[in-house]
């Protein structure tokens, strides 16, 4: 009987053992897990502003896109009128050249920037 009792105690403490390297298999899984998690979210963060500031610079350069764009229609047009349209072309011959006619009063405006 005694041996057995002893059997007994031995397989106890065999399963408190097991038991006990079981939880700290789990913590050491749940240690390792958060430390790559970390690991990978540390090496996300530069990648994510590097990104912001391309997407500035893409933002920026569609702006400066739209504004040449907005240039290049404006002169397109002058030089149609100024090909096509006889009284245009003579308007801005006179401006350029600051003739007036008798009688004509000219206003002229200063471009301020």
């Amino acid at each position: 009987m005694a041996k057995r009792k002893l059997a007994m105690d031995q397989v106890r403490q065999l399963e408190v053992r097991t038991r006990m390297l079981h939880g700290a298999e789990r913590a050491v899984f749940v240690v390792v897990g958060l430390a790559v998690g970390f690991v990978v979210v540390a090496t996300a963060i530069p990648q994510k502003r590097h990104l912001e500031q391309l997407e500035r610079k893409l933002e920026q350069a569609q702006e400066r896109e739209q504004e040449v764009l907005a240039e290049r229609e404006s002169y397109v047009i002058e030089h149609r009128a100024l090909r096509e349209d006889r009284e245009f072309l003579e308007i801005h011959a006179r401006d350029r050249l600051n003739y007036y006619r008798e009688g004509e009063r000219v206003l002229k405006f200063r471009k301020t920037e």
